[in-house]
């Protein structure tokens, strides 16, 4: 028997980086996928054949997450498309780089909105449907390094992710009962598509190495693979905590 033998799960922002290894992952140990991303583009149909590839199902939904309705419609959604829903991996998260005195409005609500206001209503959408159903359930959210550790000229970033970082912790109290686990996974310096500037300045990736006692940056995978063990049975006594996968950085950060 597989990890995820008939268990369906949703992998927001899952058409590249993490997202997208998150969700092959969870098909490699079994699971159907709902993925999802602002548009459908190729990057999401060459990762439903790879997923088709492991011999699972993979079906793909667009939607802005930033918005309350659309994350509670995609999550639906994604209850219909196979009829169950088991695995929520809140993954879609934004950035942006902005001295603190010159953020506006737009950006904080970019931010914001994406990153914990999505987050948030999405949970609420997926525990209704749980609880209409008598049925447990599993929540995995993308955090980062900064719900812990600083991060200059990023304010609203760090805000979202210390925000994320309390609402897993109130919820894992208030969804006990409800046979609903929920954790954080908090990743570092991890080689994705964001990080495309800084691997490619020799300068600026040695700065971030030298806070890092492992000397290299992560992989998605090595993301996914906590996300597969937080989704699992082997977590059943999990919940409410933050998983950090940094190389060592997090307590070993110091400003340069």
């Amino acid at each position: 028997m597989t990890r995820f033998q008939n268990k369906v799960a949703l992998v927001t922002g899952s058409s590249q980086g993490i997202g997208a290894a998150c969700a092959l992952r969870l098909a490699a140990d079994g699971a159907d996928i709902i993925l999802n991303g602002r548009k459908l583009d190729e990057r999401g149909e060459d990762i439903i054949k790879q997923i088709e590839a492991l011999g699972r199902r993979a079906h793909f939904l667009v939607a802005d997450v930033s918005k309350m309705q659309n994350v509670v419609d995609l999550v639906n959604e994604a209850i219909s498309v196979y009829g169950q829903l088991d695995i929520l991996v809140n993954n879609a998260g934004v950035e942006k780089n902005n001295d603190f005195w010159n953020v506006t409005e737009e950006e904080y609500d970019f931010v914001m909105d994406t990153n914990l206001k999505g987050i948030f209503f999405g949970i609420q959408a997926f525990v209704k449907y749980c609880m209409n159903n008598k049925r447990g359930g599993v929540v995995v959210n993308m955090s980062s390094v900064h719900e812990e550790i600083i991060f200059p000229h990023f304010a609203a970033y760090c805000a979202s992710k210390g925000g994320l970082k309390m609402l897993t912790r109130n919820l894992a109290t208030e969804l006990a009962p409800l046979n609903i686990r929920i954790n954080n996974v908090a990743p570092g310096a991890i080689a994705t598509p964001i990080n495309k500037k800084l691997m490619e300045t020799p300068e600026l990736l040695e700065g971030v190495l030298d806070n890092i006692p492992m000397r290299k940056l992560g992989t998605p995978e090595d993301v996914a693979a906590l996300v597969a063990f937080l989704a699992s049975d082997d977590a059943k006594y999990v919940t409410g905590s933050t998983y950090f996968v940094d190389g060592g950085l997090t307590y070993h950060y110091e400003e340069q």
